[in-house]
């Protein structure tokens, strides 16, 4: 429901409220006139209270040769009934359109998320989750996050219109199925609950065995328990942070750079692009090594070993990684380039 909408139907509903109060106020005070103060306030306003709620009760004011009286209450029947099946139709609406909206918004969802190829799942939208999310929008990678509280979902979705989302159980593998596991190109398993996050590494490692998962451990005793269930890298948010802060002391400028990469104004990132499978080698110098959006900083070989500021001479073959600080744009440049050269 749009807020214009919602906006519509408190309008209404006060003025529902609102008539309900008045008839209520002249029919305690006009039983009273007409009367003659014969009877107490309270009689009146109860004799008004049965009457606009058609309860049926026996008449408490004796109406017997009181005509105006009379004419009263019809009066009050007629509007108190007409507000008061004004308050229930709006109330009913508002509900009804609530639950419909939802629906309608979830399926739009699921549907722009069929749609999404080479996406990450982000299992978790708590402190972890949204600075992943900020970084994977920061370099223009395409995700859908997943967590039980709507609400973190919904006001992450006023903030970023482009922002995919469900709401449920990571662990689940119906929700998973949502997400098109099977499409996308990592998950992160970042829950604030070690359990949670083990339970989805299993979960989709056994949906999807090629999957990068990534995994948030909080207790440095679970952290083998999650790799030996499949995650592909284990980090310790306190090891991390613990790290950062000696950096700051001891790398001062360094840690100064990083911070200034991690910019949410800044998109310049080191940035890894795989040689894509059918390449064929290569020396670097057919390659341009650096560009307005990027610079080559290094390349590591399908072995482990790993080869800095690589010289013209130096052999590009596939399955090797280069390692460049690059911009988005940079980062789709190259991935062009390599794929252009494979010919």
């Amino acid at each position: 429901m749009n807020p214009s909408h919602t906006g519509y139907i408190f309008r209404l509903l006060h003025i529902a409220l609102g008539g309900l109060v008045v008839v209520h106020i002249l029919g305690t005070v006009g039983y009273m006139v007409l009367t003659d103060g014969h009877y107490s306030w309270f009689i009146c306003f109860y004799m008004t209270f049965i009457t606009v709620a058609t309860i049926g009760f026996a008449e408490v004011i004796d109406m017997t040769s009181n005509e105006p009286a009379r004419v009263l209450t019809v009066a009050i029947g007629i509007l108190g009934a007409g507000n008061l099946s004004m308050l229930f139709s709006i109330v009913t609406v508002g509900l009804l359109e609530t639950d419909l909206n939802g629906t309608l918004r979830r399926r739009r969802m699921e549907k722009a998320v069929r749609k999404l190829k080479g996406h990450y799942v982000l299992c978790g939208f708590g402190r972890v989750g949204r600075n992943i999310g900020r970084e994977l929008e920061a370099t223009k990678r395409r995700y859908v996050a997943i967590d039980e509280e709507l609400t973190r979902l919904e006001e992450h979705k006023e903030k970023t219109p482009g922002f995919l989302y469900l709401n449920g159980d990571a662990s689940d593998d119906d929700v998973l199925l949502l997400a098109d596991l099977e499409d996308a190109k990592g998950l992160f398993a970042v829950t604030g609950d070690d359990s949670r996050n083990l339970m989805i590494v299993i979960t989709a490692k056994q949906m999807k065995p090629t999957l990068r998962v990534v995994a948030r451990c909080q207790e440095p005793r679970n952290e083998e328990k999650m790799r030996k269930a499949g995650a592909d890298a284990v980090i310790s948010p306190d090891f991390t942070g613990g790290m950062r802060i000696a950096s700051a002391m001891i790398r001062p400028h360094v840690a100064s750079f990083l911070e200034e990469m991690r910019k949410a104004d800044s998109d310049l990132r080191v940035e890894e692009i795989p040689v894509p499978g059918g390449f064929i080698p290569k020396p670097m110098g057919a390659l341009r090594t650096h560009g307005e959006n990027y610079i080559l900083l290094a390349a590591r070989e399908r072995n482990g070993n790993w080869r800095f500021n690589p010289d013209a001479e130096y052999l590009l073959k596939p399955g090797f990684t280069l390692i460049a600080m690059a911009t988005p744009e940079g980062r789709r440049e190259l991935e062009t380039l390599l794929i252009d050269m494979r010919a």
